[in-house]
């Protein structure tokens, strides 16, 4: 069996499994940041649709949610494309862990600063804006690293409902050329890879805006 001549293949799975991972992760913050926003709002129907957000989504498995956004979306008329139903299932799933993340930094926001900005004028917007959310979002850098790990390993479920990435790949080739040890082996490498490199980029980020504070 010549690996190289197949390795484009799981090339091709590998630069699909980044594509969702990047999608579904920066959808992951914005969800998660909008809902984090909620449940600090002073609006009661507001902090309790985050907070129903956060139970709901936390509470179904990555995926079953997959599956609804794949095959479920077209029965109410939503036409996806694999790749962008992945990734909204991605992105709905992990915002509810992004959402908890920041949460917990903006509540290490000391409430001091939160008060002196109330008595300088700014309104809750404006106090979210330059004051809370910079220092919340510096703090928690390294937990986005470890929401970011969590997406990429998350990924492998969506070979289950079609999207063709690594996973598909690796199982498509153990199927059509053999010796699935071998593939299977080649598509735990690049997990790796990906995985400690992003643990090392956030790292270098985290140590960087430590210093900015």
């Amino acid at each position: 069996m010549d690996i190289f001549s197949h390795a484009g293949d799981l090339g091709h799975g590998f630069v699909a499994t980044l594509e969702i991972v990047l999608v579904g992760f920066v959808g992951a913050l914005v969800i998660g940041t909008l809902i984090a926003i909620c449940r600090i709002s002073p609006v009661l129907p507001l902090r309790a649709f985050g907070w129903f957000y956060v139970e709901a989504f936390r509470a179904v498995p990555l995926l079953v949610l997959l599956v609804l956004c794949v095959f479920g979306l077209p029965w109410i008329g939503i036409v996806l494309s694999p790749f962008w139903s992945v990734c909204l299932g991605i992105a709905l799933y992990a915002g509810a862990v992004v959402c908890e993340t920041l949460r917990s930094g903006i509540r290490g926001v000391p409430f001091g600063q939160v008060e002196a900005a109330r008595a300088i004028g700014f309104t809750f917007g404006q106090s979210l804006r330059h004051v809370v959310l910079p220092q919340a979002f510096r703090a928690m850098v390294q937990p986005f690293g470890n929401v970011f790990i969590g997406v990429v390993l998350g990924t492998s479920l969506c070979a289950a409902v079609g999207a063709q990435e690594l996973t598909y790949a690796t199982k498509v080739l153990s199927l059509s050329v053999g010796s699935p040890l071998v593939w299977y082996g080649c598509a735990a490498v690049l997990y790796i890879v990906v995985t400690l490199g992003s643990a090392y980029i956030f790292g270098m980020i985290e140590r960087r805006v430590r210093f900015q504070r």
